[in-house]
């Protein structure tokens, strides 16, 4: 029989540490042709949105989706189905917004384990929405920072964010004096945001940083600006097949032809080492995080196996 998890079911079985190493096997997997992603398929209605991603592991013998709707401001409901590759029937039924929460700021981490300086200390932070919460978590996963510098345009909301990360995270974390502030003496900028303008000027850069780009999977959105990417030493996606079709952020860089999506490596490729990553300290790194199914499907399984375990959720009768 199905097993149904709730989102609390999930919150006490996923831990940041698993996710990572979870997400990083599916970034490989995929990369070895062991595993499929299908980009995310859109229904725009007035009022409300419905957004479907399928993936394929073949080594967790699994295939599934996560179907979201999303109405703004109002309700969120998102669902991950997972289905017994070879028998063909539904193993389980994941409500999956925290788990997608978590697993983007695994992505992020993994990314900051392959990309950026292994001595970067200072951390810029754009954003303090319930999604800026995992990446700052995830982050200071996968490196010690000294201190995190963190803006947001709600001065209330972004003093609250601070206070209360900076508990959760065991370091030092300020809001920034200003976008600027928040970029220069960085070595890791993260965006996460709704932005549909550049949150920062490619001119403020500095040698050396990484930046993360994990908001800006829509048209209508857009974090990062051509200047940086011109800037940038490499640029890297998690998927081609996703960038080219909603990267806000790298679809004007390749209309303005600064951008190939053939000589742009996936994170996957680097991590198994087909492509090269950072070769110089004083390499500006991007990297565009837009999410995909794969990532839902390696941490919806491990999270299911260890339900099973530990005699947790519902059955279905399915």
């Amino acid at each position: 029989m199905a097993l149904y998890l709730t989102e609390q079911d999930i919150q006490s079985l996923l831990t940041f540490p698993d996710a990572i190493s979870l997400v990083e096997k599916a970034f490989e997997a995929r990369a070895r042709g062991r595993a499929l992603d299908i980009p995310r398929e859109r229904t725009r209605m007035p009022g409300g949105h419905l957004h479907i991603l399928q993936a394929a592991a073949l080594d967790l013998n699994a295939v599934g989706y996560k179907a979201y709707y999303i109405q703004p401001e109002r309700s969120r409901t998102s669902l991950l189905t997972l289905i017994d590759r070879e028998e063909g029937n539904v193993i389980g039924m994941l409500e999956s917004d925290i788990l997608g929460q978590i697993r983007t700021g695994a992505a992020t981490a993994v990314a900051i384990k392959h990309l950026a300086r292994p001595d970067a200390k200072v951390l810029g932070l754009f954003g303090t929405g319930r999604h800026a919460v995992t990446q700052l978590q995830a982050a200071c996963q996968a490196l010690r920072f000294e201190r995190v510098k963190v803006f947001g345009r709600d001065k209330e909301r972004l003093t609250a964010f601070c206070q209360k990360m900076e508990q959760q995270v065991g370091t030092i974390v300020q809001p920034a004096t200003s976008r600027e502030d928040t970029v220069k003496g960085s070595d890791v900028i993260i965006t996460m945001t709704r932005a549909s303008e550049p949150l920062f000027e490619g001119s403020w850069l500095e040698p050396g940083q990484f930046i993360a780009a994990t908001g800006a999977n829509a048209l209508n959105r857009r974090e990062i600006d051509t200047e940086t990417v011109k800037r940038c030493g490499i640029v890297v996606v998690d998927s081609r097949d996703v960038a080219r079709k909603e990267s806000g952020d790298l679809l004007p860089a390749y209309e303005d032809g600064l951008l190939y999506w053939e000589n742009t490596p996936e994170l996957g490729e680097i991590i198994i080492g087909q492509r090269p990553g950072r070769t110089q300290a004083e390499q500006i790194i991007l990297f565009e995080s837009h999410g995909m199914a794969v990532q839902d499907i390696y941490t919806g399984m491990h999270v299911l196996s260890l339900a099973r375990s530990r005699g947790m959720g519902r059955e279905l009768p399915m």
